[in-house]
């Protein structure tokens, strides 16, 4: 098991790829608003002709991303709002064919497979009064799941 504190540069990522492409269970950190981010920051960090490569490797050996975000709940008090995203076959596909603009749906479409995205965390944490409705709108980013607000 290997823990990387933070992803910040090239040569931390490809360390990271490739240990847990040799079997290491590897936990990372990164400074992102959301799993979809966290890829496309992985990715961006290798220049273009490196960024293929990269794809399948991290396809080939991810197995989750959770992201997580305080919000400030209606006592005041700081409430976890979290998203996860599986490393599905799906998932995986999107990773290599550069399609990560489709994998919020994907992750909607896959709460049966324990993914949820951020917006579903905010919206259940409304609906469970743990957060006001200013608070859950400043962090939604779905303006489906917003119009959710209204009715909820």
């Amino acid at each position: 098991v290997i823990l990387v504190g933070e992803m910040r540069d090239q040569e931390t990522i490809s360390a990271a790829l490739t240990a847990a492409e040799t079997g290491h269970l590897v936990f990372a950190t990164l400074h992102t608003n959301d799993a979809v981010q966290t890829i496309d920051r992985i990715i961006d960090v290798f220049s273009a002709h490196q960024q293929s490569q990269i794809r399948t490797q991290l396809a080939a050996s991810l197995q989750a991303v959770v992201s997580q975000r305080l919000v400030l709940g209606s006592a005041g008090k700081r409430h976890v709002a979290f998203e996860v995203m599986v490393g599905s076959i799906a998932i995986c596909n999107l990773i290599r064919e550069n399609k990560m603009h489709q994998a919020l749906g994907m992750m909607e479409a896959s709460k049966s497979m324990g993914m949820i995205t951020m917006d579903a965390s905010i919206h259940k944490l409304f609906l469970d009064g743990i957060i006001s409705k200013e608070e859950a709108l400043r962090y939604m980013k779905n303006p489906k799941t917003i119009a959710l607000i209204d009715r909820g």
